[in-house]
């Protein structure tokens, strides 16, 4: 129930690269999904990308699909997203949480299965 703390975000020129990492619980019991959610001035927040390492599963949006990676680095307790090939359009708060549930699909980003939310750290991105 402890909020989450997301790091890495930054102001960077399109095209360059950010990491963002989020400090996990350490033992996080039986949470599936983990995932990315963003929000950008305006407008709604959307979830981004999610992974269920239990299963080998990953989900992307379509507009991050090729440029965007999420993983758990266990050895360091932390969910990270790797955001390669960055445009002005990722500008955003980026947001981790956790869930106990994991849907699977695209519904893996139902932000209404995730209870943990970290602040935030935002992200823009120059043209």
């Amino acid at each position: 129930q402890v909020r989450l703390v997301e790091s890495g975000g930054g102001t960077v020129q399109a095209g360059r690269s950010l990491n963002l990492s989020c400090v996990l619980p350490l033992y996080i019991g039986q949470i599936n999904c983990m995932g990315w959610f963003r929000q950008s001035s305006g407008k709604e927040r959307e979830g981004v990308a999610a992974i269920y390492p239990g299963a080998g599963f990953e989900y992307y949006i379509d507009s991050v699909k090729g440029r965007f990676t999420i993983s758990q680095d266990k050895a360091k307790n932390t969910l990270r997203l790797q955001m390669n090939s960055l445009k002005p359009e990722d500008t955003a708060m980026y947001y981790c949480a956790l869930s106990r549930y994991c849907a699977n699909g695209r519904y893996a980003l139902d932000q209404t299965q995730y209870s943990s939310w970290g602040q935030g750290t935002q992200v823009t991105v120059s043209s």
